[in-house]
């Protein structure tokens, strides 16, 4: 009930934030819309492409378009491809009662061999015959085939593409969702069934999925409708595991097929999260302004130009520039959560100008309850249920892009500037016995970068960005008090200092150059190759001026920089018409550290140093039907230890100059079904196996008040996933599952865990599933209107909080099995061009103790109120 209480005081300002996006957004007024005699929604007068003559609504009949069940590409014309050509090809189509193409016509030639490759693929298609009146019919359909050039070469936002017209002024949905209902309104005299469609080639997404790279795609546009952030979406996937210390704001650790922290790298638009500009962790980045999310397991392409261990999440961002639009959401939720995120966009089409804006901001209390243990009257530790009290957390950003899109000298050239802050209390130790009642961290970044994308003749494209970054991270703890769970100040500490004895103020500042630079050459015919520069540059300074007002010597102060340069090289060949396509390449990892490290007498040591290391490795994907595809992939990988595992983050980690680079053999196996559309619905389902054979493992461990990375002396990862989903025709009913079980080991006798040779690595769960049910119903009051319900279970089988065998088996320390649910109710009403939605989202339906990684307590029932806007 408390939880209710909280969202009812905040209700009022739901209603104020709602009402400001309203008022950004709704710059113009609504379609209106009148109800025919009939009871129909009347749409907006049609285009001219597609007249529509008004005829009384008793006259009219209705008409359900074909729909696509099996769609063949069209292979590029090799001349188009040489002279990197584009065009959109009219098809006028006959669609017999089986749903056979009896006739393909061209109706306005473009020529470069894209007609003759456009008609030969369409009299391939088939269709679910249309009906009209209930009765199947013949139709004739105006169909538009979109060449676009291979995304080495093209820009890496889709191509925009506006809805076609049909009858009645009705856009047509793609023939590429084949599912969807397309009821239409047309006069009962009309003697041909006439539906024009556009049809691009593969999305960006499909393609993604459908290429050699091992890699999973995650679209968000539903999730952009919920209260979930960005690693609650993930830790649905399978293979995947999220585990947050606290609330909004808390520190995350996500785990790709057992590999967790710095082995997963995460991306924005091809740019390392850290330099972006949304934060320090995946949580900071608002759910809104994220497209898609790319998670690679273990085998990372080299455009990224990273040096990765476990792989690397890439979240891409809204590429719409077409237009003016306007976007914005306002979420509530329990214990004081507010977040609002907003954006902006204009493109000039005359002259290609861009002007895009973003914003966010982000606050919660964070005060749930949790179940301690306090003092009584007598004495003596007993349970109690107490509220956190020093948990708070604020965070905001604003980013700003101007440039040119779509230019003959470029086909992007994009300048964008960004700062961000954010600032939490901390409340407790890393085991929950210590209370915190004053200790605080902040960070701050701010930066900017350069992006140039062009394609030049001869199949050469270039895909370029270069960046500075600045963060300064804060970390405060000069509290003179010692506090219980009931917030008071019960003693008074001899020295400044809650975590320590000793007061700690601490600065660190990071100033960040970098640049990723890819180019890709086709070959011709089959055969593509990719080159990739990815140098980086951090100078790290710093300052504990509590240890400097007492004349100590500040580790600090101590100079520290790292210069790290990865290079790739890629070979893609695509053969049997393909259905096989293979990936090889080979990487080049060099690191330069210098570093100081404070010995006790004083001085400082030099512990500069070059690290060089080599990787190689391949993809492979065979199409064995159009529903079944089996992919292989294979790297010897390298890890570089990042400045903050070398020289911590100056707040809660703590130094470790000793850390060497971590290697790994990765490899994975997959094997994945999707069944064409039919009566019976769609049936997906993929199964997969991984193997992670590790050397100089870098972990996170847990000191008494802080943290530390160290080196395991090898470790080996095994794994299974599987996922199987159903959507009923009509897309009424969506059924998904999913199961991962990881076993993570270190397997030597040596190095600082030799004791625990064959022992599972602590911290780490290894038998986790997810479940979901959705309902879908469409036209409840308005024809584009859709009411989601969606039921989500989640499963995580409890794990070790240390070695397996340090201890008694009834004292181990342990993380219980915790099985969680949650409940979302979604409205979602379409006025083009404006979208809104309202969902409601109650998390953790029974109310079940969840914990972290460490054994901390998340909080429990909770309820959450989000509105979106988009325009």
């Amino acid at each position: 009930m408390r939880t209710i209480f909280i969202i009812a005081s905040g209700w009022r300002r739901f209603g104020a934030g709602v009402a400001l996006l309203t008022g950004l957004c709704l710059a113009a007024p609504a379609h209106a819309v009148a109800m025919q005699a009939g009871g129909a929604a009347q749409e907006p007068e049609a285009t001219p492409s597609a007249p529509a003559a008004p005829v009384p609504a008793p006259a009219a009949s209705v008409v359900e378009a074909p729909k696509l069940l099996q769609k063949i590409e069209a292979p590029y014309p090799p001349e188009a491809l040489a002279a990197r050509l584009e065009a959109n090809v009219r098809l006028q189509l006959k669609v017999d009662v089986q749903g056979q193409v009896t006739e393909a016509e061209v109706m306005e030639p473009v020529g470069h061999g894209f007609d003759e490759a456009a008609r030969a693929a369409a009299l391939q298609f088939r269709f679910e015959p249309g009906k009209r009146d209930g009765v199947v019919k013949r139709f004739r359909i105006v169909y538009t085939y979109a060449f676009r050039l291979p995304e080495s070469a093209s820009p890496t936002g889709p191509v925009a593409t506006s809805d076609a017209a049909v009858p009645g002024g009705t856009p047509a949905e793609p023939a590429s969702s084949p599912d969807a209902k397309q009821p239409i309104e047309v006069p009962s005299s009309t003697e041909e069934n006439t539906i024009e469609v556009t049809v691009v080639g593969e999305s960006a997404a499909e393609r993604r999925r459908q290429s050699a790279e091992s890699v999973q795609v995650i679209e968000t546009e539903q999730i952009a409708y919920e209260t979930a952030d960005l690693g609650t979406a993930l830790a649905r996937t399978e293979g995947v595991d999220v585990r947050r210390a606290a609330g909004l704001g808390s520190n995350t650790r996500v785990s790709l097929s057992g590999m967790s922290d710095d082995q997963v790298r995460f991306f924005v638009d091809g740019i390392p999260l850290e330099f972006a500009g949304y934060g320090p962790g995946l949580a900071n980045v608002p759910v809104n302004l994220v497209q898609r999310m790319e998670v690679y397991q273990g085998v990372v392409p080299i455009r990224f130009g990273a040096d990765v261990l476990g792989g690397a999440i890439h979240l891409i961002t809204d590429q719409n520039v077409s237009g003016t639009g306007m976007a914005g959401s306002y979420e509530l939720g329990a214990f004081d959560t507010h977040r609002l995120t907003a954006s902006v966009r204009h493109l000039q089409e005359s002259t290609g100008l861009l002007v895009r804006a973003h914003g966010f901001f982000d606050t919660a209390r964070n005060d749930y309850p949790v179940n301690v243990e306090v003092f009584n009257d007598a004495g003596k530790l007993v349970p109690a249920r107490l509220p956190r009290f020093h948990d708070g957390y604020q965070a905001g950003g604003a980013s700003l892009e101007v440039g040119y899109v779509d230019r003959p000298w470029a086909q992007r050239l994009l300048l964008r500037a960004f700062f961000n802050a954010t600032e939490r209390d901390i409340q407790h130790n890393t085991s929950m016995t210590q209370v915190y009642g004053d200790v605080t961290g902040a960070e701050g970044s701010a930066g900017t970068t350069l992006r140039y994308e062009q394609a030049f003749g001869q199949g050469l494209s270039v895909d370029a960005v270069a960046g500075y970054t600045f963060r300064r991270s804060r970390f405060l703890d000069v509290g003179s008090c010692r506090y219980d769970w009931y917030g008071r100040c019960f003693y008074t500490l001899p020295t400044q200092g809650e975590m320590s004895d000793g007061a700690v103020e601490r600065y660190v500042n990071n100033h960040t150059g970098f640049a990723r630079f890819n180019a890709g050459w086709l070959l011709g015919g089959p055969h593509l190759l990719r080159f990739a520069l990815a140098p980086t540059f951090v100078v790290r300074t710093g300052e504990d001026r509590a240890l400097q007002a007492l004349g100590q010597a500040d580790p600090l102060s101590a100079d520290r920089d790292v210069a790290s340069l990865v290079t790739g090289l890629e070979y893609q060949y695509d053969a049997l018409e393909g259905r096989l396509q293979n990936i090889a390449f080979a990487k080049d990892y060099l690191q330069s550290t210098s570093a100081k490290k404070l010995l006790g007498s004083g001085e400082f040591q030099d512990l500069s140093r070059t690290t060089h290391e080599f990787g190689v490795g391949d993809s492979l994907r065979l199409r064995l039907s159009p529903t079944l595809v089996a992919k292989a992939s294979y790297e010897w990988a390298t890890r570089l230890p990042r400045p903050d595992e070398l020289f911590g983050d100056g707040l809660l980690i703590d130094t470790n100059l000793e850390l060497v680079p971590e290697t790994s053999h990765n490899i994975n196996l997959g094997l994945g079904f999707t069944s064409l559309p039919g009566r019976a619905g769609t049936f997906r389902a993929n199964v997969g196996g991984f193997a992670r054979l590790a050397d100089q493992l870098i972990t996170l461990t847990a000191q008494e008040s802080y943290f530390v990375y160290q080196n395991v002396y090898a470790a080996r990862a095994l794994g299974v996933v599987g996922a199987a989903g159903w959507t009923s025709a009509g897309q009424l009913l969506s059924l998904d599952a999913n199961a991962t079980w990881q076993d993570l080991r270190n397997v030597s006798s040596e190095g600082n865990f030799g004791a625990f040779d064959g022992q599972r690595v602590p911290n780490r769960p290894y038998l986790m599933a997810n479940g979901s049910a959705q309902v879908k119903v469409d036209e409840l009051l308005r024809s584009r209107d859709e009411l989601l319900v969606t039921l989500r279970s989640r499963y995580v089988h409890e794990f070790f909080l240390a070695w397996a065998e340090l201890g008694a088996v009834d004292t181990k320390y342990r993380v219980a099995t915790q099985f969680t649910h949650s409940l979302a109710l979604t409205y979602v009403m379409r006025d083009t061009p404006t979208t809104m939605s309202w969902t409601l989202d109650l998390q953790n339906l029974t109310n079940a103790r969840t914990f972290d990684f460490f054994g901390v307590q998340r909080p429990g029932r909770t309820l959450a109120a989000k509105f979106t806007l988009e325009r």
